[in-house]
């Protein structure tokens, strides 16, 4: 069976005592660097070598500290996934009953919020702290099939010795993320989980599809939602003179006159009926709409009497594996926007070159070829759509007057770590020798 490697459906057809054994002399094989007698699926590897890197004991416990009460339910009110628990549930929670297993559901951070299933099970998986309010990241418990699908961004099964630490070994689990189906944003992950004689290579499908069945649903209420603000809108900008546009609560856009479509306005935090200042639009009278806003863009220049920039701090986050963001903060409150891995990389240059990019020398730090020009004004022209009041351009640069605080992630090869922008793989070798 050398230079093969494992798959689910070989285990599958395999006696579980002797698919245990052979997963165990895999996993012991490969940590000890030795020429395993299957290779491990490439998936597990990756996230074997993850945990190395880490220094993760595969000996210790996999107990965490469990969210308060009070911070449980805070996360729970808070997440999209509320909405679309009663699809998760109705899609697996009876299946994992009946077939001796439990179905989790966490945030985006690996944090449970929610399980169902099984009593019996429900009892076990409180003995290897697989309960509300408990951490699942891989760095809390090591290659698991929820922390692995966060590293991943994908559905993964891990069963019995694929998990990096012993105490799982016994367990078997299968994950899938679910995203906001509106900018594709991780709201967290559904698992389902049980021992490992309950294991079965169709339950990932099943995951994954009932995650989809999840996400279609947020689609189908995000669209009634705004469809509903439309209807109310659209009246009122027929009487409107000038620029206007109706958006909901996140700031998604239902309709728009005299002015280009765009998909979402980035809002204020905390955002009031006034008279506000946005990056994307200038100053704007805001009204409330049922479900929404009517923002009614004055024609007047932003005031600059103070001598004060609307917008005075900008905090690129690119700590985290998975989620970057920019927050922007001046006298017209403050507001924070989720970055697509290209718009990260884009700003994480200019964050390095206060004196700006040339969109030539921009195309080389992000494609490795300086004749992409267009490709990056047209992307550059996207970011300026909501950070236009912190981004010049000729060349492209942060605004002088605005501070940059750029956030790294403790290691430096979890710098944008799916980024292939010579700009990037350049910094994180730099950084790491």
């Amino acid at each position: 069976m050398k230079n093969t490697q494992l798959d689910m459906k070989r285990l599958a057809a395999m006696d579980a005592a002797q698919a245990a054994r052979l997963l165990h002399r895999v996993r012991d094989e490969t940590l000890a660097g030795r020429t395993p007698p299957i290779a491990p699926r490439a998936v597990i590897d990756a996230s074997w070598q993850r945990m190395a890197r880490l220094g993760l004991d595969p000996d210790q416990s996999t107990s965490s500290v469990l969210l308060q009460r009070d911070e449980l339910e805070q996360r729970r009110r808070s997440t999209l996934l509320a909405e679309v628990m009663q699809t998760l549930s109705g899609g697996l929670a009876g299946i994992a009953d009946t077939s001796l297993q439990i179905m989790v559901v966490t945030d985006e951070h690996g944090r449970v919020l929610w399980r169902q299933g099984n009593l019996a099970v429900l009892r076990q998986a409180n003995g290897i702290c697989l309960e509300e309010g408990a951490a699942w990241s891989e760095h809390a418990t090591g290659t698991n099939a929820v922390g692995t699908a966060l590293a991943m961004g994908r559905a993964v099964q891990v069963h019995s010795a694929e998990h990096y630490v012993h105490t799982l070994h016994n367990w078997t689990c299968a994950a899938a993320p679910v995203h906001d189906p509106r900018d594709q944003r991780l709201l967290g992950i559904l698992d389902v989980s049980g021992p490992a004689s309950s294991f079965h290579p169709a339950m990932l499908a099943l995951v994954a599809s009932v995650a989809q069945l999840a996400e279609a649903e947020m689609r189908e209420r995000h669209r009634g939602s705004v469809e509903r603000l439309r209807s109310v809108a659209a009246p009122i900008l027929c009487r409107v003179g000038g620029r206007a546009v109706a958006v909901d609560i996140h700031g998604w856009t239902a309709a728009v006159t005299g002015l280009a479509p765009v998909d979402r306005i980035a809002l204020p935090k905390s955002f009031r009926a006034g008279r506000v200042w946005l990056p994307s639009l200038g100053l704007c009278a805001v009204e409330p709409l049922p479900g929404g806003w009517l923002l009614r863009v004055e024609e007047e220049p932003r005031p600059v009497e103070s001598g004060a920039p609307a917008a005075s701090r900008v905090v690129l986050d690119l700590s985290r594996p998975r989620r970057w963001t920019v927050d922007v903060s001046g006298e017209a409150g403050s507001w924070q926007q989720e970055l697509s891995p290209r718009h990260a990389e884009l700003l994480y240059v200019l964050a390095l070159h206060r004196d700006g990019r040339t969109a030539a020398e921009l195309a080389d730090d992000v494609f490795g070829d300086r004749t992409r020009t267009v490709t990056v004004r047209a992307e550059m022209s996207r970011v300026r759509r909501n950070l236009a009041g912190v981004l010049a351009h000729r060349p492209y640069r942060f605004r002088e007057e605005v501070a940059v605080d750029l956030r790294r992630p403790e290691r430096p090869a979890d710098l944008l770590p799916h980024s292939t922008a010579p700009a990037v793989r350049a910094a994180r070798t730099a950084t790491e020798a």
